[in-house]
């Protein structure tokens, strides 16, 4: 891109009209020829011929990576993401976890520290109702969802799906925990419906039985954010004058930085980390 200014300076009427090119779907005054034949206004990669290097195999992207690498592309390129890093305390929540699963699995339920997660975000997402909101076609107004259905990021060997968890506000820990079981089942068998995928006001992605320590999830677009869970760990932590050993879950919180800004970002890590810490809130049954 070569500048109006002076020996082809690029000056602040130059960014503005390449801004506005973009913003008009075209490639902005400038940019490479192969970013203008694609209309996305960004240069492409260029793929050389990997044979050359050496002996190579090629296999196809399975159809779920096909739908939803360009779905992920479209909205780390559309979004522009912020990601609050945070840790909660849960050395309470697992030990009440510890007591109630056999309880809970002679009911026929699996009682997962998700479940506890998914209630804690519910509870939050009521406290910040521009989490449970999504920005409308023109971007100029925030559509607020008077119903809540929260979707997680299901490890399939197809792939990653997110089912969607209707109503998670209507159900207590247990009915969450059945539905993320039945959900999860049905997502490892390849039988999930198209439904059972759609309308997610908020999403819940868990590494926590993998590993990791924090990541950087992308937002399931129209959704306003995402929340990333990675494996809980024993940690020193400083308490009324000595070290105590305390389990510590990190929480990833990615936002779209256009409704919501990182003092909200801030305080809603902050809010969920607390009702993670509150056990007897989340075993509280829902009205």
């Amino acid at each position: 891109m070569r500048g109006s200014g002076l020996k082809g300076r690029i000056v602040e009427d130059d960014v503005k009209a390449f801004v506005k090119g973009l913003l008009a779907g075209g490639a902005g005054a400038g940019a490479s020829t192969s970013a203008a034949a694609t209309g996305s206004g960004l240069p492409r990669i260029q793929i050389p011929d990997f044979a050359q290097f050496g002996a190579i195999e090629i296999k196809p992207l399975g159809r779920v990576k096909r739908i939803s690498g360009p779905r992920l592309q479209a909205s780390w390129v559309n979004l522009p993401h912020v990601t609050q890093f945070d840790e909660a305390d849960i050395t309470e929540l697992e030990a009440a976890r510890v007591k109630l699963k056999d309880r809970a699995a002679a009911q026929g339920v699996k009682l997962t520290p998700l479940a506890f997660v998914l209630r804690a975000v519910v509870r939050t997402l009521l406290q910040f109702p521009n989490f449970n909101a999504s920005l409308d076609a023109s971007g100029e107004n925030l559509v607020y969802k008077k119903y809540m259905h929260l979707g997680f990021a299901a490890d399939t060997p197809n792939g990653l799906l997110v089912p969607v968890i209707r109503d998670a506000d209507k159900k207590d820990v247990y009915e969450l925990a059945r539905s993320l079981a039945a959900l999860s089942e049905k997502a490892r068998a390849g039988k999930l419906s198209g439904a059972e995928m759609q309308g997610g006001c908020f999403t819940v992605s868990s590494l926590g039985g993998i590993g990791g320590t924090a990541f950087t999830p992308i937002i399931n677009a129209p959704e306003l954010a995402i929340l990333g869970v990675s494996r809980s760990q024993m940690k020193p932590v400083y308490r009324e004058g000595a070290f105590v050993p305390r389990l510590m879950m990190p929480l990833s919180l990615s936002y779209d930085h256009r409704v919501i800004d990182g003092a909200d970002g801030a305080r809603f890590s902050t809010a969920l980390a607390a009702q993670l810490n509150d056990v007897a809130g989340l075993l509280e049954a829902v009205p």
